[in-house]
């Protein structure tokens, strides 16, 4: 009985169990948040801003043109894989584009995008630049903008003048899908 009045002013080994457990779980909860907040921060994401797209068909229903403005907003650089319309993939052979520079194209990147009759590499497109053949996959690098003309996409007619149709940028990450109705191109 007197080893019993010794101990009762004394943490019991329960309790002191409890403490060692609740300690140890904030601790590894701390350090989970600390990585997770490291890695984060330090992770850049893919982010593409898809605007002024459009898809004209001139009236005799013989060519069939589309383009759209791309604009990298992500804090890392994008390769575009490939740019289909309606499902169907544009050959790289159809493809023209212009990249933006900053200082000199400031009002044009507000300006919508226009028809372009004839169109083919050296072509003046949006951007105040000139239209480049895509040979391959289009590096976007961070917050820089493109401009794409498609020649033909497949699957595209004069009947479907006021139609909505699909156009899809895909990336090694995403695809970024947007909508547009066809238009009847402009007269020349």
């Amino acid at each position: 009985m007197i080893r019993l009045l010794r101990n009762r002013l004394a943490l019991s080994t329960v309790i002191t169990t409890l403490i060692i457990l609740v300690v140890s779980i904030l601790l590894a909860s701390v350090l989970t948040y600390f990585a997770i907040n490291v890695v984060s921060t330090r992770v850049q994401e893919e982010s593409l801003y898809v605007s002024k797209q459009h898809l004209w068909v001139d009236t005799d229903g013989a060519a069939v043109q589309g383009a759209i403005m791309i604009t990298n907003t992500g804090g890392r650089d994008v390769v575009v894989n490939k740019i289909a319309v309606r499902g169907q993939t544009s050959a790289w052979t159809n493809v023209f584009y212009a990249v933006a520079n900053k200082t000199r194209d400031a009002t044009a990147i507000t300006a919508d995008l226009a028809y372009v009759t004839g169109l083919a590499a050296g072509s003046h497109i949006g951007l105040n630049a000139t239209a480049t053949l895509a040979t391959g996959n289009l590096v976007l690098a961070s917050g820089s903008t493109i401009v794409v003309y498609l020649n033909d996409p497949d699957s595209i007619g004069l009947n479907d003048v006021g139609l909505t149709v699909s156009i899809a940028v895909h990336s090694a990450q995403a695809v970024y899908y947007s909508e547009v109705n066809i238009q009847a191109a402009p007269a020349a």
